[in-house]
């Protein structure tokens, strides 16, 4: 895929209007998922400054360490591109990037707070706000290229979970198991390993357990949440639960709840439907099956440049979806002491509903 087409220029364009629209004079944007999105740069975090210096009005300029330059023209092609030596102040640059006063400025909401403290000092008048109010709301909504990126993240971390049953046996530690998924992550075509979760037994009612050195036993449950990042920048997410040999009853019994919850979730979404409704309509099948204390989470999240960014799939956000929206749908069920189970596919809102990014099968998977 073609950088052009992930990161197309117009985008600073579209940022610069959307930042002149709700009042602010500039973008101030450091390394991280938003620098990526507007310029298809993926610079490294460092002491040194790194900063775009997007105006409302006015010529954009990248502020880079000297060291830095090469890799900034490879990525940015026509960007003015201005660099600072090691012992050399950048802050002043940034004032003379924006090339007039600046009484409200927007900074990357994962900025460090020594690049913050910064430019503080070196903007003594300018307010500071949140680029997020700018920048998620142009990120929420995928281009069908960002569309494919994640569909090929989809099936990349697909290829993986279909492996499983070479790896996933009685006798081996999650630790173990663990290491060959990120293995084949990163065979199956990604960039890098981002989190790999491998929670059997009780483990798997902790949603966010790693892996430890805990055997992994028969029948028993084990929940294995995988992720990671492709080239293009963008993310994969995937759960499935499985079992090595016969599950235990009870499992079958609130799988069969969650599987009905994850599927309604699915079948919920469309335009103009509410995050919060999409959350409902998981989490009511849950409570009425007598295990709502036991769904512990939100529904789902976005994805994009970022593993989980806007839209957020929970209670109380009342955000219409809209074509392009890219999200999870990950209910879960966990009974302490026991074990648990969660499915998650991650899905984009289109005309007809929801377009399922993740294919491989949503049965509790008996190995």
């Amino acid at each position: 895929m073609l950088s052009a087409e992930l990161y197309p220029p117009e985008r600073l364009v579209a940022a610069q209007r959307a930042t002149a629209a709700v009042g602010l004079d500039a973008l101030l944007v450091t390394p991280g998922s938003d620098l990526r999105y507007l310029t298809g740069y993926d610079a490294h975090p460092l002491e040194r400054l790194t900063c775009l210096v997007l105006p409302a009005r006015g010529e954009p300029t990248l502020i880079v360490p000297t060291l830095e330059r090469p890799a900034a023209e490879v990525a940015t092609h026509d960007l003015r591109i201005v660099d600072h030596r090691d012992g050399q102040d950048p802050y002043p640059l940034v004032v003379e990037a924006l090339d007039g006063p600046a009484s409200v400025v927007a900074l990357s909401d994962r900025m460090w707070a020594a690049h913050v403290l910064g430019l503080r000092a070196a903007l003594p008048g300018a307010e500071q706000r949140l680029a997020g109010e700018i920048l998620d709301e142009l990120r929420m909504r995928k281009s069908p290229a960002e569309v494919e990126a994640l569909r090929a993240a989809g099936a990349a971390i697909d290829a993986v979970h279909a492996r499983m049953g070479r790896w996933l046996r009685p006798g081996r530690t999650e630790r173990q198991v663990g290491a060959d998924i990120a293995e084949a992550i990163l065979d199956a075509g990604h960039a890098t390993v981002d989190f790999v979760i491998v929670a059997s037994g009780p483990n798997g009612a902790s949603p966010h357990h790693a892996t430890a050195d805990r055997v992994i036993r028969a029948g028993e449950p084990v929940v294995v949440d995988i992720g990671g990042t492709m080239p293009s920048g963008y993310c994969s997410d995937s759960t499935r639960t499985y079992v090595v040999g016969a599950p235990p009853p009870d499992a079958v019994a609130y799988y069969a709840v969650l599987h009905a919850a994850q599927r309604a979730a699915v079948e919920a979404v469309r335009p103009g439907v509410t995050c919060a409704q999409v959350d409902a309509a998981a989490r009511d099948v849950i409570t009425e099956a007598g295990f709502g204390d036991a769904f512990l989470h939100r529904t789902g999240h976005g994805i994009g440049l970022d593993g989980h960014e806007e839209p957020y799939i929970v209670a109380g956000n009342d955000r219409p979806l809209e074509p392009g929206m890219a999200f999870s749908i990950e209910p879960g069920i966990y009974l302490a002491g026991r074990h648990g189970a969660r499915i998650e596919d991650i899905v984009v809102c289109v005309d007809g509903g929801a377009d399922v990014l993740n294919t491989t099968p949503t049965e509790l998977a008996e190995l």
